[in-house]
Order: structure tokens, then sequence, then C-alpha cells
């Protein structure tokens, strides 16, 4: 238990496992190759400010959230002078946002580049962003096969105050085993590239590359990279070749048992009355919940680690505790730890497992997590 938590219940985050995540992709990506490490939705739950400064002692000075909330709060716990990109599109009523914070947006028209042109002359400083393109996600970007688009970027680069950083773009399935579309995509982003260059128009850096794609495809690397899920120890998913990079997770979920209970058999435990004691049992009661990220589809049918032993989750999952099958466990006792993800003994659960049993993927369990729990960084 961490009384600095406030709760008995906690996610806790290895910086020696960010650390050594940070040192793999590094070395897979090689010297030469510009990083931005993605720390949105707070560093998918893990805590943007301290997974900055581990990124920040690696030498990786470029980050990237999704919101101007998220970039501020980067501004204000002291990071002044790294990049900020803003993933998303900024919509124009918050250009001043940009400005005041030195912010690194993407576009893709010009209407909101000129916007930004404007406010950046008016501050006397020049604002780096990047050109965004839609060579198949289908999300924001400019359309490629659209001869305007071309036009369009040659205005925006002869804007005063603004200064074209990149050429960006998202892959849509570079996690699927089938790259066949992540081909085209890279095809698409080149030959748009070539025609911005055929118009004198300076990229200075090119950047498609996620998580899998700095994993698989090292053809689209170019200049810049953007991991994220990798960061923290996780694959982008079951299709990827896992050997391409050696990852430990970072962050693990406990609690501690506040309520052990003997409960006879044909009782029933929870809302719903989904779960019926077959034996005479000991039931736990844990203080986490689906408000703290547990999925309440993992009721009745996931499981937690108690004293180095597997113990089932009785009943359905509340809003701030759950309670737990502990009958079989030796010796538990009030107070002790319960792991509901991470690793205890020989026994491990992963993101991973819970994002199967509940038809969702590691992203959304690890960004749930990090919401309320309360954070433990340990080394």
């Amino acid at each position: 238990m961490y009384k600095e938590a406030l709760r008995a219940a906690w996610a806790e985050i290895n910086i020696t496992n960010l650390d050594f995540n940070i040192k793999q992709i590094k070395e897979k990506v090689g010297t030469g190759k510009k990083i931005t490490g993605i720390i949105k939705a707070d560093a998918y739950g893990h805590g943007a400010v301290k997974v900055a400064t581990v990124l920040r002692a690696n030498g990786i000075d470029s980050f990237g959230v999704a919101t101007l909330s998220e970039a501020i709060r980067l501004r204000k716990a002291g990071f002044i002078l790294e990049e900020i990109i803003l993933l998303g599109l900024t919509p124009e009523p918050y250009t001043d946002t940009i400005i005041e914070y030195r912010l690194t947006p993407v576009v893709c028209d010009f209407k909101s580049a000129e916007a930004i042109s404007k406010a950046a002359q008016k501050a006397n400083i020049i604002i780096n962003g990047y050109i965004a393109i839609d060579t198949g996600m289908g999300r924001i970007g400019y359309d490629i096969e659209n001869s305007a688009s071309v036009d369009d970027i040659k205005m925006i680069q002869n804007l005063p105050g603004f200064k074209i950083n990149g050429l960006f773009s998202h892959f849509a399935t570079a996690d699927s085993a089938d790259k066949t579309y992540s081909v085209v995509q890279e095809q698409r982003f080149m030959v748009f590239y070539k025609k911005l260059v055929n118009a004198n128009i300076n990229i200075p850096c090119r950047t498609i590359a996620n998580s899998a794609a700095i994993m698989e495809l090292s053809s689209t690397h170019y200049e810049m990279v953007r991991p994220g899920i990798i960061l923290y120890g996780c694959y982008p998913s079951n299709e990827v070749d896992k050997s391409q990079l050696k990852l430990r997770p970072v962050m693990s979920v406990k609690a501690n048992i506040i309520q052990l209970k003997k409960v006879p058999a044909g009782n029933s435990i929870s809302y719903g009355r989904k779960f019926t004691t077959r034996q005479d049992s000991l039931i736990a009661t844990i203080p986490l919940g689906y408000s703290d990220g547990f999925p309440r589809p993992y009721s009745s049918k996931g499981k937690v680690i108690v004293n180095g032993v597997f113990a089932p989750i009785a009943g359905n999952i509340c809003m701030d505790q759950c309670m737990i099958d502990v009958t079989h466990v030796p010796y538990a006792r009030l107070g002790d730890e319960v792991t509901i993800m991470g690793k205890d003994g020989i026994y491990e659960i992963l993101a991973d497992d819970i994002a199967k049993s509940t038809e969702t993927i590691n992203y959304e369990i690890l960004c749930a997590f990090g919401q309320r729990l309360p954070k433990v960084y340990v080394y």
C-alpha cells in the first residue's frame, strides 16, 4: 500500500522499463532519425509529464499530443523549448493559444495556416507546422488526389510567420500481418511528396511511421518516427512480429484487500446476482471498479493474482469496487496486495489479456486505468 496514493488501489509505473523501451526503440530506428514520443491521453495513462521527463533524459525533445490542454500542461510543467506537436486539427478560434505557447500545429487547409500566419506576425514569431495528408486513413489531411492540394500547400509555404516543418500522414493497417495496404499508403505518400518537391515546396521532414511501422516497415522511417504504444511496453497488435522489438510493460495495476468475508454456499455476489457461491467461500473486496478503468465486461470471467495465485472475479464489477474469490488462495489476509494487471510470482496478466477478454485493444485498457487511479512511480 502506498499512503501517498490516498487509496488502496493504484497504477504502478515502472520507469526502469520505460527507459528500457525507449532505448530499444532508439536502437531499432538508428542514428539520424528524429523521434517524436507520443504522449497524448496523459501518455496513454502513464502520466505525460513524467514520461516526457524520461524521454527528454534520453535525448528525445519532440512530443506528440492530441489537444491544446495536453500541450499547455507540458509547457507549464517546464517543457519550454521542446517541440510539442498538436496531432489533431486545432480550430481557428484557438490560434492565439498556439502562438502563446509556441506549439507546432498540423494543418490541412490554407485558411487555418493563414490564421496562424497572421497571429504569428502580430507576435513577431515564426510558428513551425506540419502539413497533414490523407493517404488512406480517411481521417484528417489534404486530399492527395486533388491537384489543388499542391497549389494550396504552395501558398502556405509563402505565408510569413508560418514555416512548413514537414509532411505528416498516418497508417491505417500497419499493425496487420498483411502489409499490402500499408505499402499502398507508403507509395501514395511518396508520390505526393515528389509532387511537392517538383513544385519547389521545401519539406524538411517526412513522418508516417507509427509504432507498428517502426517495428516492421523500416522504409517508412524517413526523417522522423512517432512511437506510441511501444513506449509503454505493449505491442500494436498480436499480428506484428514481436521479435522485432523487445519490450517491457510499464504499467501495473494493484490494490489491497479491504474486506474478507466468509460466504456460505448458495449466496449471490454483486449486482444482478450473476455469481453464486458453489461452496463455502472466502470472498475478498478490493477498492477498484469500472470507474477506475477495470472493464465491466471482465466481470465473472476475469481474474487477478493474489499471493502468486490466480483468483477469479466474483460477480459484476461495481463502479468503485469488485469482489474476488480467494477461497483457494493460501493465507489470504486483509491488506494483501492484489495484482489486477502486471506480474506476481510466476504469473502475469497483460493489458492484452484483459483486452482480449473484453473485446477491445490494449490501448484502451491502458488509457482507462490511467484516468482516475493514482500513479506511483517505481524504479
